[in-house]
C-alpha cells in the first residue's frame, strides 16, 4: 500500500519529497497514512468518485463555517484518496485534556455555526440521514446481546432498562451536522485544554442535531454536555434532550460491540468507562 501512496503523491505533488509513510490506523471504511509528519492521506475503501468530489466541496464549505480548525484538502483522487494538511494536537479519546469543561464554549460555538447553516445550502454537499429511532434501538439490542457478558453485572440492568423503553419521537427539524463527533474526531492540546481541530467529515449529513450532542454526552459526560448546551445558540427542549440520551446510549453500545469485535479495543474500554454516566 505504501507504493500506491507514493504513486499518488508523485502524480498530484510531483515536486514533493517523501521521507516517511506511516499507517496511522484503519476503521470500517477508511485507512489513514501519515506522510512526513505533515500530510494525512486517507483512503476510503467504498467511496465513489462523486462522493469524493462531494466531500472535497463539503470540507471547503465547512472551513468557511467552522470557528474551529478543520482539515484543508491538499489533493483528491477519484480512487477515493484524499490528502489533507495535518492539524496540530492529538485525538481527545487517547489524550484527555486537563479540564474538559474548558471545551464546552468552543464546542458550543462550533455546533452553533454548523447547525446554523442553511440546510438548503448544504443539501448538495451532504446526504440526508433519517435512520429511524426504532431501527437504531433494534440494532443496539442486537449489539448488546453479542457483548452482554462483557458488561459488569451490576450495570447490565441500566442497559436492559434502556432497551426496554420506547424510542423517542423523530425530530421536528434537521440540520447540517458532523454526525460522528466522538472524542476520536476532536484534536486537542491536552495541557492547555483547547480543541485544535475537528476531523473525519465522511459521515457529515443533514440530520438531527441531537446526534452531535449525543457523542459529547457519551464521551465527555453530562457536565460538559450541560455547559455546551448553556452556550449553544439554539434551545434544546425536553424532546431534544431525550433524543440526545437515546443516541448517546445507542452509540455507546455500538462502540462497545465494535471494540470487542473488529475495532481497536480502546473503543470498548472507553464504552465501559462511560457506561455509568451515559445510562445512569
Amino acid at each position: 500500500m505504501n507504493g500506491e501512496i507514493r504513486a499518488l503523491l508523485a502524480r498530484h505533488l510531483p515536486d514533493y519529497r517523501v521521507r516517511s509513510i506511516d499507517r496511522l490506523g484503519q476503521g470500517l471504511d477508511n485507512t489513514v497514512y501519515e506522510v512526513n509528519n505533515e500530510l494525512l492521506v486517507r483512503r476510503n475503501k467504498a467511496t465513489t468518485p462523486e462522493e469524493t468530489r462531494q466531500e472535497v466541496a463539503r470540507l471547503a464549505a465547512v472551513r468557511e463555517l467552522s470557528p474551529l480548525p478543520v482539515p484543508e484538502v491538499v489533493f483528491a483522487d477519484e480512487s477515493g484518496v484524499i490528502a489533507y494538511s495535518k492539524l496540530p494536537g492529538e485525538p481527545l479519546n487517547r489524550h484527555p485534556v486537563a479540564d474538559p469543561r474548558l471545551l464546552a464554549r468552543p464546542l458550543a460555538d462550533f455546533l452553533s455555526a454548523l447547525h446554523g447553516a442553511s440546510p438548503d445550502r448544504m443539501r448538495d454537499l451532504a446526504p440526508l440521514d433519517t435512520y429511524p429511532a426504532p431501527t437504531l434501538l433494534q440494532d443496539a439490542e442486537l449489539d448488546y446481546r453479542d457483548v452482554e457478558a462483557h458488561v459488569p453485572e451490576d450495570q447490565r440492568h441500566l442497559v436492559e432498562r434502556f432497551l426496554g423503553e420506547p424510542p423517542p419521537d423523530e425530530p421536528a427539524e434537521l440540520r447540517f451536522c458532523h454526525n460522528d463527533l466522538g472524542a476520536e474526531h476532536l484534536l486537542a492540546d491536552a495541557a492547555a485544554s483547547t480543541i485544535t481541530g475537528v476531523i473525519d467529515w465522511t459521515d457529515a449529513a443533514i440530520t438531527d442535531p441531537a446526534h452531535d450532542f449525543a457523542l459529547i454526552y457519551r464521551d465527555l459526560g453530562p457536565e460538559v454536555f450541560e455547559l455546551t448546551v448553556s452556550h449553544y445558540a439554539f434551545a434544546l427542549d425536553e424532546a431534544d434532550r431525550a433524543r440526545v440520551l437515546f443516541y448517546a446510549r445507542c452509540a455507546l453500545i455500538e462502540d462497545l460491540a465494535y471494540g470487542l469485535s473488529t475495532g481497536p479495543h480502546h473503543y470498548a474500554e472507553a464504552a465501559l468507562t462511560h457506561l455509568a454516566w451515559t445510562f445512569g
